[in-house]
């Protein structure tokens, strides 16, 4: 698998998880499958102190998410998140909050500037993530 993203959705992720920095910034990922057309940044919701190795999306996001794509004709594919001043691999936190099916786009960003993006693939059993390519055009 691989999931196709633009320079401008890149920028438009990249803006919003170095202002969240040195917190983790996340959003949800928009599009058709394989391709990101939109991003919906959203704020982190987890408590103050452990915003900065962890995030959460609420129910409300989701919905939010959920009728902006709608509206767009495009469906909710997946989700970005940073973390700061670490690998972009998935921690095992995040396995299990993952969902199959979408995108998991882990931005690295070091001390406040986004370094690297990769995309992962949560397996059909839950048990592992699988990196998939990042096509960026």
């Amino acid at each position: 698998m691989s999931l196709k993203v633009t320079n401008k959705i890149l920028d438009e992720i990249n803006m919003h998880i170095e202002a969240a920095y040195p917190e983790e910034g996340a959003g949800f990922l928009l599009g058709v499958e394989g391709e990101v057309r939109e991003i919906l940044p959203l704020p982190n919701a987890r408590e103050d102190e452990a915003r900065r190795n962890r995030y959460l999306i609420t129910p409300e996001d989701y919905i939010k998410a959920e009728l902006k794509a709608d509206a767009l004709g495009l469906s909710l594919i997946g989700v970005f998140h940073s973390h700061p001043d670490c690998p972009n691999v998935p921690s095992e936190f995040d396995r299990e909050w993952a969902q199959p099916y979408f995108s998991y786009i882990i931005s690295r960003v070091d001390n406040g500037k986004a370094v690297s993006h990769r995309s992962w693939r949560l397996a059909e059993d839950r048990s592992k993530y699988e990196e998939e390519e990042l096509r960026i055009s």
